[in-house]
């Protein structure tokens, strides 16, 4: 693996990793980088403001743009899904659908549902669905197993 490093004298400081598939070195890389991300910016409103990850209920995509629930808000996220399913691997999130990532430690509930199919209550009442697709990982780590983070 190649690696650069650049001092810059102006600007936002900025970290990119380029990848082919997430091996587990570029998994324990992206955990570093996660540990120091305790907070999001976002918008509520009109006003930008900051959502810490336990905060969050779910995160949702909706026509290209990011939301995340928490039992008082919904904010519009800076972030792409699949950014946040990487920033918050470690915080008990977990991709439930093709459009939305779960904090498992605000699920109160579960119920089996036809077709393999998950009917998971939130915290504040809400059900969220957990697709077939992902139903049998979200089983996996539900028990602490955990897979590499590849959807």
């Amino acid at each position: 693996m190649r690696y650069r490093i650049e001092q810059i004298t102006e600007g936002e400081e900025e970290v990119i990793v380029h990848y082919r598939t997430l091996t587990p070195e570029v998994r324990q890389i992206l955990d570093f980088l996660g540990q120091g991300q305790t907070r999001l910016m976002g918008w509520k409103d009109e006003t930008k403001v900051i959502v810490k990850p336990e905060q969050i209920l779910y995160v949702e995509s909706v026509d290209g743009k990011t939301f995340a629930y928490t039992k008082g808000a919904v904010v519009r996220l800076e972030y792409q899904l699949s950014q946040l399913e990487q920033l918050l691997w470690e915080r008990h999130f977990f991709r439930c659908s093709k459009s939305m990532i779960v904090n498992i430690d605000k699920v109160e509930s579960l119920k089996s549902l036809p077709s393999n199919r998950i009917d998971a209550v939130m915290c504040n009442g809400e059900h969220i669905i957990i697709s077939r697709t992902y139903a049998s990982e979200f089983r996996k780590r539900l028990k602490g197993g955990r897979d590499n983070g590849e959807t």
